[in-house]
Parts: C-alpha cells; structure tokens; sequence
C-alpha cells in the first residue's frame, strides 16, 4: 500500500487535485490549501474538511512549510489563453508574477515532486520560460483519452516516466443524464425557442443526424447568428472544453442535441452533473459547501459550473500521480 503523503497546493480551486491522489491510491495526511475563490474553498472544504486553507498565495510565507511530498498548482489560464484578447506573452504580467509563487514555492519547500498544470494554447514564449523555471519540459495530453470532454492542458513535473492515458473511448452519450431533457422543462427551452433554426441548420448538416462516433467534439448546428456559447454539437463526440467563464446560451459547456424517448430531440447545455462527469469528479460533488464561517450552503449551479471549468480532470492527474515513487531515488 502506498504510503501517506504530504500535499501543498496552490491555486487549489475545489481540491481536484486531492481528488486525483485519493484515486491514485494514495492516502492524504496533509494537505495546505491556497485559494482565493470562497465558493471554491466552501466546497473544497465540504468534501475535506481536514484541508487546511491559508488564503492567497501572494500573502503565503513558505519558508514556513516543510516536509511536505509534492507542491501541485494551476495558476489561472486566463492570462495566457488564447480565448483572451491582448493575452500576455512576456514575463511582466500578473500571470507570470503568480507562476512565480509556484516556483519560489517549489524552491522552499523542497518537495520530492512537483507538478504544474496551465493551458495548452498559451503563447510559445511562456512555455519556453515556464519550462526553463521549471527545468523540464511540458507533457501535452488531451482529457479525451480518459472522459467525454476535449481538453488539452500542459503538464510540467518532475514524476518521471509518465505515458500518455490508455484512451477509454467515453463519448458524451455515455455519461448523459439521459431523463433530464424530458423532465425538466427548464433546460429545453432552447429546442422550443429556437427549434426551427437549429433544425435548418442541422439539415444542411445532414451528417449531424447519423453521424458516427468521434473522438473530438462534433459541430452540426448553431442557433442564432452563432459565437461558441450558440454552436450545437452532436452527443456522440466529445464535449467542447469546459470553461470558467463563458458567454452565450451554451454559457461555460456548450449546446448539445439530445435525443429524447418520443423520437424528437431537445437543444440544450450540460447540466451540472454532466459537466462534473466530463471532469471526472463525483456525482454532485460541487453541490454543497461549508463557508468561511463553518455554515454548510447549497452551491448555486453559476458558481458550480464556474469551479469545474477552473478545475482539473481528476483522471488525467490520477494518472500522472500514479507514477510517483515516494522516497525512491
């Protein structure tokens, strides 16, 4: 049995990463928390309430942690994206001076292993400087090897021998809450409102009807004058990548035809649930929380769909984690 370990994490969002090793078979006997997100940190600390949260990590003092196994973080992507307009590209932005608190943790602590997550689209020259702090080079892998969801993040760590995720081959209609269009009406609005214009769009697309199965996500529609919020994907694909922030009817997951028993067929976003799924979480994991002030609340479903996108897929980290050698050379 692997032997307990002892975590730091920054930039920590809903604690995937403890999620990850808990799968990867490791028990947690510490584990620090940095997080600036109170919905984050609520839920978090509903799901582990023996994380120890110290708020952000440009106020952390890590001179005063030690013994710790491994340091992991994501600082946000939001900076280096390339869905962000004027994105930085050099090492003077806020960015880079919160990557920097994930070195000078890593420098400090001493930790046997690092691991750093940011997206795959950022620009060339952050890559090459964050590989260059870091002294090795970032690992490409695409959620859609282990879940329903196209995701490609970079990996940077100090794990050795890490492969590529054996693909599992999960499409979106394998974890599809298949009852929820028919009954809750709510969430088919969209196939009302807008039925007759997704319904022309998809007959010029008439592939989008009997399509085969993809490994990617899958267009055949939009609504309205379209933008990636309105575009209508097909369930026998992969999930657009979750989001944080996003606008237009498909919000933070994209719109999806779904088939119902009637033989008709509803427009609408994941819910919540689905989208836990395409990050691989626990079924309602982010639906609850304790606040700051040790009151459990209810999670509204903006800030859950929120703390998923900003999070990480549990089985792509579980699967790095797993080649981890505590105390080996």
């Amino acid at each position: 049995m692997p032997q307990e370990i002892k975590v730091v994490s920054l930039f920590d969002g809903i604690s995937c990463g403890r999620v990850a090793l808990e799968r990867a078979g490791y028990p947690v006997s510490s584990y620090i928390a940095f997080e600036i997100d109170k919905f984050a940190r609520a839920i978090s600390r509903h799901n582990y309430p023996d994380i120890q949260h110290l708020g952000d990590v440009l106020d952390a003092d890590f001179s005063q942690l030690s013994g710790y196994d491994i340091v992991i973080g994501g600082s946000p992507c939001n900076f280096w994206s390339c869905a962000k307009q004027n994105r930085e590209i050099d090492k003077t932005g806020h960015g880079w001076r919160l990557f920097m608190r994930f070195v000078e943790a890593v420098q400090l602590i001493k930790p046997q292993y690092f691991f750093y997550e940011n997206v795959a689209s950022m620009p060339n020259e952050i890559k090459a400087y964050i590989s260059e702090e870091l002294g090795c080079e970032p690992i490409l892998i695409n959620s859609a090897l282990v879940s329903a969801q196209h995701r490609e993040r970079l990996y940077w760590t100090n794990i050795p021998g890490i492969t590529q995720p054996h693909d599992k081959g999960i499409l979106l209609n394998h974890v599809l809450d298949t009852g929820l269009s028919a009954r809750n009406k709510s969430q088919t609005t969209l196939s009302t409102l807008y039925k007759e214009n997704a319904l022309s769009m998809l007959k010029r697309n008439k592939t989008g009807l009997f399509i085969a199965e993809e490994s990617t996500p899958i267009r055949v529609g939009q609504i309205g004058l379209g933008g990636q919020g309105n575009r209508v994907y097909c369930v026998k694909g992969k999930t657009i990548t979750l989001m944080g922030n996003g606008g237009g009817r498909g919000a933070k997951t994209g719109l999806y035809k779904i088939e119902l028993p009637d033989g008709e067929y509803s427009i609408r976003k994941l819910s919540v649930i689905e989208a836990e799924r395409c990050q691989t979480l626990p079924d309602n994991y982010t639906a609850y929380g304790i606040n700051d002030d040790g009151k459990l609340i209810n999670i509204s479903n903006t800030q859950r769909y929120k703390t998923i996108g900003n999070g990480w897929t549990v089985n792509v980290i579980a699967h790095i984690f797993r080649h981890m050698k505590l105390g080996g050379d």
